[in-house]
């Protein structure tokens, strides 16, 4: 009988990529996953893995187990998601993903709420880009999560994805001190033409907004500085290297050397939570996704200044 543990471990690799990431998603090392996979190869006498470059690819058996694979996890997922309405409290483990300054600035006290009035409950989080949250939930990689959007670039929403919202990100402009927009109570976007900018890289979600805005004002901005989490980007501006577009959440206070700069009219992402709608009944989908509500009040109440 094949070991459910062990096509989970294997679904992951297929989901995630890599024997890394699929041991960061389910909280395990990468040795641990990999004799979870050298374990299900000798039982099915079939090799799944095989090496490609520094990575590894799944086999055509493997492709047509990790489909198996799938249909077991919905299955059990279902059988957990009615044992756990039954009771009607929340339980079990709840893997939630969410973008960095979501992972920062918002899931902490979300978190340590559910922990305290749930002991039940065994939430889990892992910080992921924003742009993988929809087919990662689609999959059944993850049971929520935190994503976002731009106000000119909407969210998709796949068949079998359903969200709610969150709440509203302002975003500003960050410049040196010294910087010709400093001191301003306002900047049209029009006026942004021949800055040198510090982005995170192509692919990103905002990246691509800084690029459809600018480009939409007439300017093609010229990214200099490329890094992935936004205290960098931020110290890049304090340095003087470029100007940057941040948002709030999560950003706290900001170092000497930098200046914050409203554009008018000011970028606004919106806040989701998603989750597969075969677990939509689950009590710990709605209190988690209550408890995100709840909290955000008082997260935004110092974006909103």
């Amino acid at each position: 009988m094949l070991d459910l543990q062990r096509l989970r471990a294997l679904h992951a690799v297929s989901v995630h990529g890599s024997v890394g990431a699929a041991a960061l998603a389910l909280g395990y090392t990468s040795s641990a996953v990999s004799q979870q996979i050298t374990k299900l190869e000798r039982e099915t006498r079939t090799v799944l893995l095989e090496r490609a470059g520094r990575g590894v690819r799944l086999t055509d058996e493997a492709h047509q187990l990790v489909s198996a694979a799938s249909e077991l996890l919905a299955i059990v997922e279902r059988a957990e998601t009615e044992l756990e309405e039954r009771r009607g409290v929340p339980a079990g483990r709840l893997t939630v993903a969410a973008f960095p300054s979501a992972a920062r600035g918002l899931l902490p006290p979300v978190l340590a709420d559910l922990a305290r009035r749930h002991p039940g409950l065994d939430a889990r989080l892992t910080e992921i880009d924003p742009h993988l949250s929809v087919g990662l939930v689609s999959k059944g990689a993850v049971d929520l999560a935190v994503a976002h959007d731009w106000d000119i670039a909407p969210l998709p929403a796949p068949e079998g994805v359903e969200h709610a919202a969150i709440g509203e990100v302002l975003c500003d402009l960050l410049v040196p001190v010294g910087h010709r927009l400093a001191g301003r109570s306002g900047v049209r976007r029009s006026e942004l033409g021949g800055e040198r900018w510090v982005c995170q890289p192509p692919g990103r979600v905002c990246h691509d907004w800084l690029l459809r805005t600018l480009r939409a004002a007439g300017h093609e901005p010229e990214v200099v500085h490329q890094a992935e989490e936004n205290p960098t980007l931020v110290a890049l501006v304090a340095a003087g290297l470029g100007v940057a577009l941040i948002p709030r959440l999560g950003r706290g206070p900001l170092p000497e050397g930098v200046v914050e700069v409203p554009l008018d009219p000011m970028p606004v992402r919106r806040l989701y939570a998603l989750w597969r709608t075969g677990a939509a009944r689950r009590p710990a989908i709605a209190e988690t996704v209550r408890t995100l509500r709840q909290h955000w009040p008082d997260v935004a109440a110092p974006q909103h200044r």
